[in-house]
């Protein structure tokens, strides 16, 4: 059973490492020739096919075990006391993510399949780009499995690396978009910065155990300030991979990739790795209680100011980007008051109904050729199957009962309040208070703006009458039909005493705040405050149904439309003073090295051109002494002639 479920562990991240691999290798079709395409679309579905069958059946091993995890590895390198091991962990945690993961992967190649090929619409304009396209998305699940199954700090950094250079590619993607390129290396640099971090808390960490080995790891005795920088500097790769304050700023402009990307990006990988990262380390995050309280500040902050920027955005994929980042800080909000149960439940959760909501944004793009939310309107009934299953993915993520964003962030709303009241978790209670107040404002906010999108793109008038939409076709409709059974359903997982057992981790408190069958009292509040969210946004569409609700918010709308400015504060703090550092540098460069190398070689030339010009100088008079000296040579010998 252990050596089958390590082939199994295996297998997660390997067929769609193979898939990817053998893409890249595709050689290109030549002319019109199709098969290159043809062959990647093979390639890449069947083989996403295999990994989320191979994650169902990992599901069906595991979860039904209650040993300890699987886990093995082996040493590569050691050097002194330190040790570096390559190796395996498979628990009910990663197999859960990791059949996310995969689950929203196919869903996500199958739909690119119909959705970068067909129509004037398309993300791509030529169909001979989809097979990198594959091969990347293929790569990217891989890293993110990676991730997951990694039993060492070594293989977890690889898989975590790999992903940022997945997601610059793939957003850099559409080549007929202007601000792709721009958007690409943004997203590379910001998580970059926080990765610096990330890597600096892996080596603090290896070293100080001496093994890289997770297990080694949480198992060492660590001083309470080790520990400490260890984690703070890990949440630096937190905050840039999972799109918290302040390295939130690139993920809005990631909406430059093409909408499969984005849903991959924003659903199951990259921003959800963060998150599985704390979970996975939360023994150490629980022993540092000062890592944990400035996790809390980063995650109250990050989920209103994602909602609130959700609020005034005209761009369909913008709205669901900036509740991408609000949603992201309920789990690190989860987190920070001793709830990764809670946390990876609503992990789980958003998996399904962000990846619906970002495929059916996708089909609504395509139907109406704008991102635009000022362009749509009337589409109801022109695409119900579309508009419904809109309806499951805002619901879900407004948190309407009985659907499953309801029950998991009233998790980590109970997991906080717990944590505020009864001083449950490792944090200060304020941590608690900061956490809860902040995601119940968010509850209200959520609800409002997730109307709002319905409202404007699916109720009222047409506001682009020469339109002609219609639902998708099957490629298309197919993954957003099968997304919607989970969105709409998973929550009710939290009724099953087994599932919060598998999702507990070591040094969780509170996992049993997952099994929401036993806080009813706690849900009457977050409800109403949906209510109330939802009833502001139909109330001012109801006054003028042509009317953007969004106007009600005033001289806020456009603060909220910009997100508060933090990207203006940002360019002037950071992108100015480096720009001025380098072209300072370039300068000195220019006027130093370069002047220093290259007056070198002018000074040489002009020597050289001082002694060649001496030289042409000297010539004629040489020339003429020797025409004088033979003269003088001829006269004398002629006169000794005429004498003798």
């Amino acid at each position: 059973m252990t050596t089958s479920t390590l082939w199994l562990a295996a297998a997660l991240p390997g067929a769609p490492l193979l898939a990817g691999l053998l893409g890249l290798l595709l050689p290109p079709a030549p002319g019109d020739d199709r098969r290159g395409e043809a062959s990647a679309r093979r390639l890449a579905v069947g083989l996403g096919v295999a990994g989320a069958t191979v994650a169902w059946l990992s599901a069906l091993v595991l979860l039904t075990r209650v040993d300890a995890p699987v886990e093995a590895s082996t040493t590569w390198v050691e050097m002194g006391g330190l040790r570096v091991t390559l190796g395996l962990r498979l628990d009910g945690v990663a197999v859960l993510v990791a059949t996310a993961v995969s689950t929203v992967a196919l869903a996500v190649q199958v739909y690119s399949v119909g959705y970068l090929r067909r129509g004037p619409h398309d993300d791509v304009d030529v169909d001979h780009r989809y097979p990198p396209y594959a091969a990347q998305l293929s790569l990217f699940t891989a890293a993110m499995l990676t991730v997951v199954v990694s039993g060492d700090l070594i293989m977890l950094l690889v898989g975590w690396e790999v992903m940022g250079i997945c997601s610059y590619l793939l957003i850099a993607h559409d080549r007929r978009l202007p601000e792709a390129p721009g958007a690409a290396v943004k997203a590379f640099l910001v998580t970059r910065v926080g990765d610096v971090g990330f890597l600096l808390g892996i080596a603090l960490l290896g070293v100080g155990a001496g093994s890289f080995r997770i297990a080694d790891v949480l198992a060492h005795d660590w001083s309470t300030g080790t520990l400490t920088a260890a984690c703070l500097l890990l949440l630096g790769g937190v905050a840039g991979k999972s799109a918290q304050f302040p390295l939130h700023t690139w993920l809005p402009d990631a909406m430059a990739g093409p909408t499969p990307v984005s849903a991959l990006i924003h659903a199951a990988t990259m921003v959800a790795a963060g998150v599985y990262a704390v979970a996975r380390l939360f023994p150490l995050f629980e022993r540092a209680p000062a890592a944990l309280a400035v996790l809390g500040v980063m995650a109250a902050v990050t989920m209103l100011l994602g909602a609130f920027a959700a609020t005034a955005q005209d761009d369909i994929k913008r709205v669901l980007a900036w509740s991408t980042v609000s949603q992201i800080g309920y789990m690190t909000g989860a987190l920070a008051v001793g709830a990764p149960a809670a946390a990876l439940f609503h992990l789980l959760t958003h998996a399904a109904f962000k990846a619906l909501l970002f495929l059916a944004a996708g089909a609504v793009i395509h139907a109406v050729g704008t991102t635009l939310m000022s362009r749509m309107g009337g589409l109801r009934t022109a695409m119900p199957v579309t508009f419904w299953c809109m309806v499951v993915g805002l619901g879900a993520l407004a948190g309407v009962p009985p659907l499953s964003g309801f029950w998991s962030k009233d998790g980590v709303l109970a997991a906080a309040e717990a944590a505020a009241l009864d001083g449950a978790g490792p944090t200060a209670p304020w941590v608690g208070w900061l956490v809860w107040l902040a995601g119940l404002l968010g509850v209200a906010v959520t609800a409002w703006y997730a109307t709002r999108l319905l409202l404007r793109t699916f109720l009222g008038a047409t506001r682009t009458p020469l339109l002609r939409p219609h639902d998708p076709p099957a490629l298309l409709r197919l993954p957003v039909l099968l997304l919607a059974i989970p969105a709409a359903l998973l929550g009710l997982a939290a009724f099953a005493p087994w599932f919060a057992d598998r999702l507990r981790v070591p040094g969780d408190a509170t996992g049993e705040a997952v099994e929401l069958v036993h806080l009813a009292p706690n849900l009457i509040l977050p409800f109403l405050l949906l209510l109330v969210g939802a009833g502001v946004a139909w109330a001012g569409w109801r006054r003028d149904p042509a009317a953007d609700p969004a106007r009600f918010l005033g001289p806020l709308r456009p603060v909220f439309a910009r997100a508060f400015r933090l990207d203006d504060v940002q360019h002037a703090l950071v992108v100015r003073p480096t720009g001025a550092l380098a072209r300072a540098v370039r300068t000195g460069d220019e006027l130093g090295v370069d002047g220093l190398v290259e007056g070198t070689g002018r000074a040489a030339v002009e020597v050289g051109g001082g002694l060649a010009e001496l030289h042409r100088a000297a010539l004629p008079r040489a020339t003429a002494g020797v025409l004088a000296g033979a003269l003088l040579i001829g006269l004398a010998v002629a006169l000794i002639g005429v004498t003798s």
